[in-house]
């Protein structure tokens, strides 16, 4: 039987500014261990905002939300902060490292944080995810040396360091041009095959979409397809 890692079920989102605008509407889907599952839609749609509510840092929805057989609804902040920085790795747009630090460092930092293991742990497991994405040689280099495509192998060895259950990704290939957004493809792709990682990545691109496990496709806040 698959293992389900994140379930989401009848979930609504409106936003009160000052009228009341429905943003997602009966959102009901579940990801199983281990499976590459993409959001397409077109802008506006509800995609980033659905992210944000299935990544714990929105809680002002309707519904339930699970992670890893756990009910995340009405949990105090800081118990979700936790459980974000557990189960859950980031890779954005954006990669938000950090300049004044290492490339290691960077990838240290969130296994730092959750503070589960002792800092040699850490670097050693740094280093491993470095490797993992062969990108070791980088480990001693600032980030701000580093170019687009290098970032974001960067953030995806950050987003592994403490084997989240589940990476999201918000339009992780959106600023790269076609060849670093393949190497970046063939990241997940490999992480999703070889290593039963499970990935839910938001995505404009429908060459990316088109070559994941599922699609997950939204129209005007609701799922139409999946």
């Amino acid at each position: 039987m698959s293992e389900i890692i994140l379930e989401a079920k009848h979930i609504n989102k409106s936003f009160h500014d000052p009228i009341t605008v429905s943003v997602l509407n009966d959102i009901n889907f579940s990801v199983n261990k281990g499976e590459f599952v993409s959001v397409t839609g077109k802008s506006g749609c509800g995609k980033s905002t659905l992210l944000y509510i299935l990544s714990t840092m929105d809680t002002d929805y309707e519904g339930e939300l699970l992670i890893d057989g756990e009910l995340m609804t009405n949990r105090k902040e800081s118990n979700l902060a936790r459980i974000r920085n557990e189960k859950i790795g980031f890779v954005f747009q954006f990669h938000y490292l950090l300049n004044e630090f290492s490339v290691l460092k960077n990838v240290m930092l969130p296994g730092l944080k959750l503070n589960k293991f002792s800092e040699k742990e850490i670097e050693y497991n740094a280093m491993e995810r470095l490797k993992m994405l062969g990108i070791e040689q980088l480990a001693l280099k600032s980030a701000n040396q580093l170019s687009g495509g290098e970032k974001q192998r960067v953030a995806i060895a950050r987003a592994l360091i403490n084997n989240p259950h589940i990476i999201m990704g918000d339009e992780p290939t959106g600023n790269l041009d076609k060849k670093n957004s393949l190497v970046v493809f063939d990241i997940f792709k490999k992480l999703a095959q070889e290593f039963h990682q499970t990935l839910l990545i938001v995505t404009h691109d429908p060459e990316f979409a088109k070559n994941t496990d599922r699609i997950i496709e939204m129209e005007d806040g609701r799922i139409i397809k999946q």
